[in-house]
């Protein structure tokens, strides 16, 4: 590299700030190559499936031994209200005729397995009402729970938690903050996120089987991807996320044209620093930071050239209905679709055709020959903010993931390259989970909550980590239990380093580098929690 272009990186590091911000893949990660180590053989992709809001962990898992049980319904169900937000116990039928208000109408949660270790001795678990096909993916082993996950700097106890002196993480309860926690171990503003520092460590072994060129912005732009919006969790210090649409892969114009006409195309082509459609004009090579701008630029649009020259169609078995008319649009799929507790109605599943989205990109990465070897995705689902109509809102949430992850798993078993779903994991997040208590008829923000890890590379059936102890307050609001703080809110009993730590070893990333990206993990006496097939 010589010192002109050595100078021009240095200046663009400066504005490294704008991290996962950086607009319309505008990817400044596109000039240099970044390579660690080597992925392995064979395909591995992760995809988070992020829960924007908080989800209530309380209601999505739930421990029904009678003593926890008990616990449960003395807060869910207070005695001096008639809007409680206590699930029905397993076995109760559906009421259609409640309102949509009412648990009833939901029927009873649904019992599920676990491999009785020691730590969960005599505890029996449930799951969501809503959560069928998800309970069907766990009992037959390709899923799991996490239990009580959530950021922390170290094994952190009651005592620990009202210990002034004590370091714990900072700005919890804030839903900006900890979603960036989650994502990077730091506050809102943070710009490389674990995600994205696995992708930096495994780029190497994608785009092997390009030119030159097109490796360097496989690399650096498909390695970590979007359908739903750019995180700071994909972002590394190399790579940088690559946001398509939830339908199409987004680029400057179509066909050579904007608003239909070649010259506004030519036009905005100029300023960027594309070369004109009909070859007319290009920007030229006036000084060192005009000449590097439009080639980071021209290989940006290359990207998007790229892949979306190569995307496979919606409207294509097993992702997408084949339309018996006129043009594929995903509102009139079947597929995509889940029946709202709300009305009733069939309604498209914006999670869903996120997942369709990256199963396309797979799909694409063998049609097109693209070589990727490990990629990392990242989708999401908002409205878990359930401080009010809990009972209605949580389900209509937990059936949309409910559908989404099962429509994932059945497109995954028929991808064109064959069944994939052992290359494919999927596990969710969410920014905290919520507090024991009722406030009426909603939940308040919380700390720690359970989380699923689906695939068939999932040692599955089973309930990881240590489920919390249940308790009910005192007259002064106290709980007995050493999980529990104020309105019961959980402490984690395991990290998000710890979390992260176990799926980057599945994906091959070494432990020396999972040791220097995961700031926390070394305060932890378990790394790998076992939960991922080796």
């Amino acid at each position: 590299m010589n010192h002109r272009r050595r100078a021009f990186l240095q200046q663009m590091a400066a504005l490294s700030g704008m991290g996962a911000a950086a607009p319309l893949a505008i990817n400044f990660g596109a000039l240099t190559d970044a390579a660690a180590q080597s992925a392995g053989s064979g395909y591995k992709a992760l995809v988070c499936i992020f829960l924007n809001g908080g989800n209530d962990a309380f209601n999505t898992v739930l421990a029904t031994d009678s003593t926890s049980w008990t616990h449960y319904a003395a807060h869910r169900t207070p005695a001096d209200s008639s809007a409680g937000i206590a699930l029905p116990v397993a076995g109760t039928a559906a009421n259609s005729a409640a309102g949509n208000g009412d648990p009833a109408r939901l029927g009873g949660i649904l019992s599920i397995d676990h491999a009785n270790r020691a730590v969960h001795s005599g505890r029996t678990f449930a799951l969501h009402p809503a959560l069928t096909g998800l309970r069907g993916l766990y009992q037959s082993g390709q899923a799991a729970v996490l239990a009580n996950v959530g950021p922390l700097l170290s094994p952190t106890t009651k005592a620990n938690y009202t210990n002034p002196t004590v370091a714990k993480p900072a700005k919890l309860f804030s839903h900006n903050d900890q979603q960036s926690t989650w994502q990077s171990f730091q506050p809102e503003g943070a710009s490389e996120g674990w995600g994205g520092l696995m992708g930096d460590c495994l780029m190497a072994a994608n785009g092997t089987s390009r030119n030159e060129v097109d490796a360097a912005i496989i690399r650096r732009s498909f390695t970590c991807m979007s359908p739903s919006g750019t995180s700071v969790w994909l972002a590394g210090k190399s790579v940088l996320p690559y946001q398509s649409g939830s339908s199409s892969v987004m680029s400057l114009g179509n066909g050579g044209k904007v608003y239909g006409q070649a010259a506004v195309f030519n036009a905005m082509a100029a300023v960027l620093g594309k070369a004109s459609s009909d070859g007319s004009y290009a920007v030229p090579a006036r000084n060192l930071l005009h000449a590097d701008h439009q080639q980071v630029v021209q290989r940006a649009l290359q990207a998007a050239d790229l892949l979306g020259s190569g995307l496979v169609g919606q409207g294509v078995s097993p992702w997408g209905t084949t339309p018996s008319s006129g043009t594929y649009s995903p509102s009139t799929d079947p597929m995509l679709k889940y029946t709202s507790v709300v009305d009733g109605t069939q309604k498209l599943n914006s999670l869903a055709l996120q997942l369709q989205m990256v199963a396309r990109i797979i799909a694409t990465n063998t049609v097109a020959n693209l070589g990727l070897s490990r990629q990392f995705f990242m989708v999401s689902l908002g409205g878990f903010d359930t401080h009010d109509n809990q009972i209605r809102d949580h389900a209509e949430r937990m059936l949309q993931l409910d559908h989404a992850l099962t429509y994932f798993n059945l497109v995954l078993s028929g991808m064109p390259a064959g069944d994939m779903r052992s290359q494919v994991t999927t596990f969710t997040a969410s920014e905290f989970g919520r507090t024991f208590t009722s406030n009426g008829d909603g939940t308040d923000h919380g700390w720690g909550a359970h989380q699923f890890i689906v695939g068939g590379a999932v040692n599955g059936t089973d309930v990881y980590g240590t489920f919390p102890q249940y308790s009910t307050a005192d007259s002064k609001g106290v709980f007995s239990s050493p999980d529990q703080i104020e309105n019961g809110s959980l402490i984690p009993s395991t990290s998000v380093d710890q979390y992260a730590y176990t799926l980057g070893k599945w994906m091959g990333v070494s432990h020396s580098d999972l040791s220097t990206m995961l700031p926390h993990i070394g305060a932890f006496s378990t790394t790998d929690l076992g939960f991922m097939k080796s």
